[in-house]
């Protein structure tokens, strides 16, 4: 038997998502990673559906039996802090939508579950993500080793 995770990290120009398989001896396979974009050229309810829609198509295609959700913590920055949350609050309802159970971790909890550090640097978490996931080279999008990094918190924190 096997568990399958999206880990998804949010956000309205990209929202990274990463697909893990864990089998039941705690085995992990990448099945699936990548990045959905939008433009600032494009209105912001349409980037919003354009996360909604992806994000319910990816979940559709792969089948989960979690999403796991990087939350927001904190943020300087009010507009991006309401961005970040309205694209959490699509993807949140796109996995509802499909019936899918949705997780959510802050970023501390995700370093710490990965690199043992909750202020872990993006770069420690990459090389984290490469090495527990046996991947060839680190991802090339700081967004899908993000989004990995969070199922991994999924499988760390509940398995």
């Amino acid at each position: 038997m096997s568990l399958r995770v999206i880990g998804i990290d949010p956000g309205v120009a990209s929202t990274g998502y990463g697909i893990i398989d864990i089998n039941s001896e705690s085995n992990i396979d990448v099945v699936s990673a990548g990045v959905i974009k939008t433009t600032p050229r494009e209105s912001h309810g349409y980037r919003l559906k354009k996360i909604f829609d992806k994000v319910a198509e990816i979940i559709e295609l792969y089948r989960p039996d979690v999403v796991a959700l990087e939350n927001i913590y904190y943020s300087r920055n009010l507009k991006s802090l309401v961005e970040v949350s309205e694209a959490i609050g699509v993807v949140t309802l796109a996995a509802y939508n499909m019936g899918v159970e949705v997780v959510k971790f802050t970023p501390l909890e995700v370093k710490a579950a990965v690199t043992g550090f909750g202020k872990a640097t993006k770069y420690q978490v990459q090389l984290m993500v490469k090495n527990l996931l046996n991947l060839e080279e680190v991802p090339d999008s700081n967004h899908v080793s993000d989004a990995l990094a969070v199922a991994l918190c999924y499988k760390n924190m509940h398995i």
